[in-house]
């Protein structure tokens, strides 16, 4: 299990982003994150990650912990090691190096190279687009291309747990579904725990096994996600929905910040 208990995070030592925040991410399940901009989503992956550093942020209370060891007060590096990676927002290829150098990137905490060769084609058999440009620069990639090749990168580490920020991103609908399908696809098959940071709350909500959303740096409600797409809040502010299934536009949803019943 990932675990996050009531952690609190400052950035330069004086801004609270993270006010107490508690989650559990089951091993080989999925769980999602869900929150509008600016909830503390893409702060509480870099709480997990070790990456708070380099934005001059910290954990300052409560624990992050992989099965019992914890993780906040690591380098990112020995994050990766223990069998945590992150996948950015906005598909972060070295565009520069090709498909395959950019899969030898993933795997620079590995030794074995015979070993991260045969890990390179079972990213091949996942992704097959890109053992085609296997030899291409990755920045002349289409952007599900890319997507891919991020998700393939960080599973050359052989992680316990990937940790995804907005995977469907500038995709298509068509793209969306499919890096969707193998989102699940790796868990089925691989039995990571996956924790899904995503503003598509639908297309989340359908391939997640439990749920939180967030909201200014707090979980205001967890759930199964079944429970969760049932929610009626839910369905109105996040999938857009009305009571009676109309879908609604988000600009008739101003009194949303002020209604918050689930924190009554």
């Amino acid at each position: 299990m990932l675990a996050l208990n009531n952690i609190e995070v400052v950035y330069d030592g004086v801004i609270l982003v993270l006010k107490g925040v508690s989650l559990f991410a089951e091993k080989s399940c999925i769980t999602t994150l869900l929150g509008a901009n600016g909830a503390g989503k893409t702060t509480t992956l870099k709480a997990i990650s070790g990456l708070l550093r380099t934005e001059r942020g910290e954990v300052t209370k409560g624990t992050v912990e992989l099965d019992g060891e914890r993780l906040d007060r690591l380098p990112p590096h020995a994050v990766v090691k223990r069998g945590v990676t992150q996948v950015f927002e906005g598909r972060r290829v070295f565009e520069n190096l090709t498909v395959e150098d950019n899969l030898v990137a993933g795997a620079h905490t590995r030794g074995d190279f015979a070993a991260v060769r045969e890990s390179i084609e079972r990213v091949y058999d996942i992704f097959p687009p890109l053992k085609e440009r296997r030899h291409h620069a990755s920045g002349y990639l289409s952007g599900g291309e890319q997507q891919m090749l991020v998700i393939g990168r960080a599973l050359m580490s052989e992680p316990k747990v990937i940790l995804l920020d907005e995977p469907s991103l500038g995709l298509a609908p068509l793209l969306v579904e499919e890096i969707f399908g193998i989102i699940r696809r790796l868990r089925e098959e691989r039995s990571l725990t996956v924790l899904l940071v995503e503003q598509n709350a639908t297309m989340a909500l359908d391939i997640a096994d439990h749920g939180y959303v967030m909201e200014n740096g707090r979980i205001v409600l967890e759930g199964p996600a079944e429970t969760l797409r049932q929610n009626s809040d839910i369905k109105e502010f996040y999938l857009g929905l009305n009571e009676v299934g109309a879908r609604k536009s988000y600009r008739d949803l101003k009194h949303y910040r002020r209604r918050k019943r689930w924190l009554s």
